[in-house]
């Protein structure tokens, strides 16, 4: 299964438009926009259905003309927005659209439906299990409610290749009879919403941090969770701490936050993780260094890939391999090596290459380039290391220099280190899921 999570946001997005807190603030300056809470699997089957997602697929390169199937958790405006319907009625999709869900969600769709669309309503209540094309579907009980007690509920979906995920959004703090039903599920993801951070005075139909590490470990206790599920927190919102501090208090109890647009691929023999590829771009002393081991610290284990080395007799090369280090957790392991290939080939853990600069560098020095080398051998490195990068199956994030930017240089070595680096950084980021560029600290998305 490929899990496209379309937004990742509470209700009202994260950052609140209307908001300045110092949660918001920073979500905007890092321009991490999050929308409301929704998912695409293998482009047929939605997970809910608000007003932003179907603009959400098209912005990341999708169409929801194959979508076959919406499944439904319940009747609020950020998980059904049925004007999507209507729109729909005004192309032909060649196919019958199933929609899934609690009476009271089906219920707001019914108005949006002509008579002669190809619309089936579906309706659905907690303990059900039924088959959706090609997925079998649980439906769980979800504590929320709309209207009443028993219109949302939460879905458990197991693909054709036989991986598994867990979608719990939205839902408060869950009974101890409720994890019978998913014991021994050994979840390939789970998807937990995680709405008000510390404040868990608001409402008693969300988690926050303290809900969602007991909600964790209780999966943990039950086997739904087993040490190879990626467990990411949605429906993330303002009363979270900063972007930073959330991704570490996640970590601690084996989870992460999603992104927006962050694609998860799992099933034929996968380990459950998302094989995410992250392209971080930036000049010198921009930051993405440190950007890049913020994203990277969702992850407890880590494989740290230094790819400049030692240099003997270089205090200042010294120095700043050593603030590096600093800065990294305990838990990371760091090995300095040019083969970045291998690495993503034999990764088990998420990996963090630093930087793409350094090894193609080390690539030139190897073929003599400088002096008159093999140019072409410097591809096909490049050729091995673009095929390993698609094939990598942990998440992965790289860090590269970007140098088109500045005047031509003056020499001849270093118009053709930037040509070639240029190409390089292009091509990574052609397969990569997510780019971003730092420019003086601030982190922009690209993709």
């Amino acid at each position: 299964m490929e899990v496209l999570l379309l937004g990742t946001g509470a209700a009202d997005g994260w950052p609140n438009p209307f908001c300045r807190c110092r949660s918001c603030v920073d979500a905007a300056d890092r321009h991490e926009i999050r929308g409301q809470t929704a998912a695409m699997v293998d482009d047929v089957l939605m997970l809910d259905c608000g007003p932003e997602a179907p603009r959400a697929a098209v912005r990341f390169g999708r169409t929801l003309a194959d979508v076959r199937h919406i499944l439904l958790t319940h009747a609020h405006t950020d998980h059904l927005g049925p004007q999507a319907l209507l729109f729909r009625s005004w192309v032909d999709t060649g196919h019958t659209l199933d929609v899934i869900g609690p009476s009271d969600a089906l219920d707001v769709c019914r108005p949006w439906v002509g008579p002669d669309d190809p619309v089936r309503f579906v309706p659905v209540v907690a303990g059900d299990e039924l088959p959706v094309g090609e997925y079998t579907v649980r439906v769980l009980p979800a504590q929320h409610r709309v209207f009443r007690d028993g219109d949302a509920v939460l879905y458990d979906v197991t693909g054709p290749d036989g991986s598994r995920i867990l979608w719990a959004c939205d839902t408060g703090p869950l009974t101890v009879s409720w994890f019978d039903a998913v014991r021994a599920a050994a979840f390939d993801a789970v998807f937990l919403e995680e709405t008000f951070g510390d404040r868990t005075d608001l409402s008693s139909g969300h988690l926050g941090l303290p809900e969602f590490a007991e909600t964790v470990e209780a999966l943990r206790g039950c086997g739904a969770v087993v040490d190879s599920t990626d467990v990411v927190a949605v429906h993330l919102g303002h009363h979270n701490p900063p972007i930073a501090r959330l991704r570490e208090r996640l970590r601690h109890c084996g989870a992460r936050p999603g992104t927006d647009g962050e694609v998860l691929d799992m099933g034929s023999g996968s380990s459950g993780s998302s094989g995410s590829r992250t392209l971080v771009l930036g000049g010198v002393r921009s930051g993405k260094s440190r950007h890049a081991e913020e994203l990277s610290a969702a992850y407890e284990s880590v494989t740290y890939v230094a790819t400049g080395g030692t240099r003997e007799g270089d205090e200042e090369w010294a120095r700043r391999v050593a603030l590096h280090r600093e800065r990294r957790p305990e838990t990371w392991v760091t090995i300095e090596t040019a083969d970045v290939a291998q690495a993503l080939r034999e990764a088990t853990e998420p990996l963090l290459i630093d930087c793409l600069g350094t090894w193609l560098t080390a690539r030139l020095d190897v073929h003599d380039v400088w002096n008159g080398g093999d140019v072409a051998a410097v591809d096909a490195d490049i050729d091995e290391l673009l095929d390993a990068w698609k094939a990598c199956r942990v998440p992965v994030v790289a860090v590269s220099n970007e140098v088109g930017s500045g005047v031509v240089p003056a020499t001849a070595s270093g118009r053709l280190f930037r040509d070639l680096l240029g190409r390089l950084n292009a091509s990574v980021a052609s397969v990569s899921d997510s780019v971003t560029l730092v420019v003086a600290g601030i982190p922009m998305r690209l993709r």
